[in-house]
């Protein structure tokens, strides 16, 4: 079962790395650069100063601790435990995976850019408590977008970035806790 599920993964893979051009090589390699996002991460800031004044502070604070831990875990508990080569690195796929800005580390289960970008995404969504509709939407079309850039960069198996996204959205609602508690326990007597 398992070497099904592989093959799968693989398959995928190749399907979703294959289909490239000279545009979409340009679009995703932007879609997985972090300043692409400077405009998205602009418009959150502006949000929260404006739903939260000073508590954007402590509201960034946790923003930057669910990176931290997104991104740490995605390599510490998961990258250099189960040290699942990269496509781009796997001897049987290296003439069939197309690169186009490089391969990154050797290692890629889980993806980073899909734990972090989800992480963000659930934690944000939490603090603004269903007051902007489009919020989720928008957040999780980011989430999606920069994962599936991984794919067709041939950075990251279709599983790497699934998991990093479930990793991702546990981190985000665990840092979104966090949040609450300290608001409630600690800011409020401030």
């Amino acid at each position: 079962m398992l070497d099904y599920l592989l093959e799968l993964d693989t398959s995928l893979f190749l399907f979703i790395n294959g289909h490239h051009n000279v545009f979409f090589d340009t679009f995703m390699t932007y879609v997985s650069a972090k300043l692409f996002w400077l405009p998205l991460y602009l418009f959150l800031l502006y949000l929260l100063i404006k739903e939260n004044r000073w508590g954007t502070f402590m509201m960034l604070a946790f923003v930057a601790l669910t990176v931290l831990f997104a991104d740490q875990l995605s390599v510490a508990a998961f990258k250099n435990v189960f040290e699942r080569l990269r496509p781009c690195h796997h001897p049987d796929l290296l003439d069939l995976v197309h690169t186009p800005n490089g391969c990154g580390g050797q290692y890629g289960f889980v993806s980073s850019h899909a734990a972090n970008t989800f992480a963000v995404a659930t934690l944000v969504i939490q603090m603004f408590n269903g007051k902007y509709n489009y919020m989720a939407w928008m957040l999780y079309a980011w989430a999606i977008l920069v994962g599936f850039s991984r794919i067709y960069l041939g950075k990251h198996y279709p599983s790497d970035v699934i998991f990093g996204a479930f990793l991702g959205i546990a981190i985000g609602y665990t840092t979104y806790l966090m949040y609450r508690l300290t608001d409630k326990y600690v800011c409020r007597r401030c």
